[in-house]
């Protein structure tokens, strides 16, 4: 469920944030010029510097967004690198939905019929958000100075492998399970039940989620690195130095993670997710197995970029291992907390909705 406490923020906050450092990338990487917000001073000679902790390593904290309208996969037969006409066709495009979706509502509108009118997603049958609170990503995804066609950057044509015969019954299994007659609150999916992000916005893999809230606040010490994930807000803990592994038994949401530096560049590597958690994915990549690895790597491009990198291995699922590259960019703004189910009773709802109609049935039919 959606937040019934969203935080009101002008859509062009975001859509200027993105085109900087969007399409902004882009122009610079073409012109020479510095990024706008990248604290260099065009035709000065100045270099950006990476900033530094107190104990030497890269400075990762901040609030940062990977929101993007990049898919996770490529479509079929595209290259990696899109061109200049193709963002600014694609980025048209998205733009004149957005207009769309946001004009005024006609005041003089009819109700919408008894029942729904069989939409799906937001609109929820019968209305639900209007398009101000969507935020679902309005630039292309700009890596390296290159506008990708997809995150997916591995296996080649940016496609998740085919699943293993294991990974398709445990597939058919998840399905089974989120998929069915939901009679029981632990049948609901975790991110309508507020236990963790929609989609894989927590992570591992860290994902946009192509709706809202793709935002992240990184903490760093020299033994832990937190992120909050505003979506939920998901916290997730990264220890640093030389593993130490929990009990095999224990499965905590997330994983078990342990950073290293390898020069610049955080790298992460995850074990130990969650089954339920990798059960959700079903939707996403197929649901993991219990050997499940992600390996992460965060490396700060410039001022206002965060280079993230993630590999996922499960030979139990995946006929190959697969990955990808996501920009995090610089949200210069404050997080605001997501309040889920606090103050919300559409689960408490849905479930006594289900149980009358199950009553009126049964009383429809003499039971």
């Amino acid at each position: 469920m959606r937040s019934a406490n969203r935080r009101q923020r002008p859509r062009g906050f975001r859509a200027a944030l993105l085109m900087g450092a969007g399409l902004g990338a882009v122009a610079c990487a073409e012109t020479g010029d510095d990024p706008p917000g990248s604290g260099n001073v065009s035709g000065t000679g100045d270099a950006w510097e990476v900033p530094r902790t107190p104990e030497g390593h890269p400075d990762l904290q901040g609030e940062w967004t990977n929101g993007t309208m990049t898919p996770l996969q490529r479509p079929e037969g595209e290259g990696l690198v899109l061109t200049a006409e193709q963002v600014a066709i694609r980025e048209g495009r998205r733009q004149e939905h957005i207009d769309e979706r946001n004009a005024p509502s006609d005041p003089d509108r009819e109700a919408p019929p008894v029942g729904g009118d069989g939409s799906t997603g937001a609109a929820g049958g019968v209305g639900g958000y209007n398009y101000f609170w969507i935020d679902a990503g309005d630039r292309v995804a700009v890596y390296n100075g290159e506008p990708r066609s997809s995150l997916l950057t591995y296996p080649e044509d940016g496609r998740i492998p085919e699943l293993t015969a294991e990974g398709q019954r445990r597939r058919l299994q998840a399905y089974g399970r989120f998929g069915g007659a939901f009679d029981n609150p632990e049948n609901r999916p975790i991110g309508e039940r507020c236990i963790l992000s929609f989609g894989s916005n927590a992570g591992p893999p860290m994902l946009p989620n192509y709706f809202y809230n793709n935002n992240y606040t990184i903490v760093q010490t020299p033994d832990h690195i937190m992120i909050l994930t505003e979506m939920v807000h998901d916290v997730r803990i990264i220890r640093m130095g030389e593993p130490k592994p929990i009990s095999g038994a224990v499965r905590p949401w997330f994983g078990e993670s342990w950073g290293r530096w390898e020069g610049d560049t955080l790298v992460v590597r995850t074990t130990k997710l969650n089954p339920d958690q990798m059960a959700a994915y079903v939707y996403l990549f197929g649901p993991g197995s219990e050997k499940m690895t992600v390996t992460e790597r965060f490396t700060r491009a410039d001022e206002h970029t965060i280079n993230y990198e993630f590999t996922v291995e499960d030979a139990d699922t995946f006929t190959d291992s697969w990955g990808g590259e996501v920009p995090f960019t610089r949200l210069g703004g404050q997080i605001y907390e997501y309040a889920c189910h606090e103050g919300n009773y559409a689960l408490s709802n849905v479930l006594s909705g289900a149980r009358a109609q199950e009553r009126a049935a049964a009383g429809a039919s003499g039971g």
